[in-house]
């Protein structure tokens, strides 16, 4: 194959956390160090890299946060916590991610950029929210919040969770910007978390508002690889290769595959919506919108710690290509 040339890879949520889930400021850095030395490989093979990545237990401790000081100061929107983590997960992945390349003599360096994303204000998903965010609290607490204005559910025995708005990503507002440090030598984290949630509704005289909502990282991150131009999209999670038959005798790990072949097992029902599903979902969609003449854009779904391999073009995870 021939060698990307630019390729945005998207990070779960493993790494940004501890072993164990753990989301303390050091098992994250720790966590981060770990990530950004396979990274810094990428970036030594000549190829240029935009980050992004998920804030989930992040913006789980900031909601946290809300509630306990909700007697005493305003919880802070939605929209604010995704940006607040996105400053803060930024800088620590630039700290982290300077220090390897510096490690391997490379004169890149990293570049943090608070990002928005803009989805439709008549989205169907903000008339019926339905992606749960934060901890459960029992009923009498919960109300608190719903007398604020927010949604929450009985879930049971568990208690009663928060839902919010999950919109469809439609541009990263902010890929001009990208586009500009990309070109400056920079490697770019940016689209963290889905992006802030803003709408184009020109109220109160401006053309952008952000919105109570969360959106889908990897759907995000397709959106991203298109708005920048990128020919790879690195989808990184804890699993080395999608699975088909999950959990059953024949389960069996997904190799190469072609956007018709992946599009036929996700029709039938193959990965699970709260998993695997928006990270097949998102690689299908950058690689079907490949207009290019010679199909040149690929999507790759693997672990943490085959990052530079998927993008060399070995045999290492779930490889999509269009045809």
């Amino acid at each position: 194959m021939t060698s990307p040339r630019r390729v945005v890879i998207a990070l779960g949520g493993n790494a940004m956390t501890g072993p164990d889930g753990s989301a303390t400021p050091e098992a994250q850095r720790d966590a981060i160090r770990e990530a950004a030395g396979h990274i810094a490989e990428v970036v030594a093979a000549g190829v240029e890299v935009v980050l992004t990545h998920g804030n989930g237990p992040q913006v789980g401790n900031l909601l946290v946060k809300n509630e306990l000081a909700a007697h005493e100061v305003p919880p802070v929107p939605l929209d604010w916590n995704v940006a607040q983590t996105q400053a803060t997960i930024g800088f620590t992945v630039a700290d982290e991610l300077d220090a390897a390349l510096r490690a391997r003599d490379l004169s890149q360096r990293t570049a943090a950029l608070v990002t928005r994303t803009l989805v439709d204000a008549d989205d169907p998903h903000f008339a019926e929210p339905s992606k749960p965010v934060g901890r459960f609290l029992p009923r009498e607490r919960a109300e608190r919040f719903v007398a604020l204005g927010q949604r929450w559910e009985d879930r049971g025995e568990k208690g009663w969770r928060r839902v919010v708005a999950s919109p469809e990503p439609l541009t990263v507002v902010d890929s001009a910007a990208v586009h500009a440090l990309v070109a400056a030598g920079f490697v770019v984290v940016c689209a963290g978390g889905g992006g802030i949630p803003v709408v184009d509704d020109h109220v109160d005289g401006h053309a952008l508002r952000g919105v109570e909502a969360v959106i889908d990282k990897d759907l995000t991150a397709a959106i991203l690889a298109r708005d920048v131009d990128a020919d790879t999209l690195v989808i990184a999670t804890d699993v080395p290769n999608v699975m088909v038959d999950f959990g059953t005798p024949s389960q069996r790990p997904l190799g190469r595959v072609t956007a018709g072949e992946l599009r036929e097992l996700a029709a039938a029902g193959q990965f699970s919506r709260g998993s695997m599903g928006p990270k097949v979902e998102a690689a299908l969609r950058f690689v079907e919108a490949d207009d290019s003449a010679d199909g040149r854009r690929r999507a790759v779904i693997s672990s943490l710690q085959h990052i530079a391999d998927a993008v060399r073009g070995d045999d290492a995870g779930t490889v999509l290509t269009s045809s």
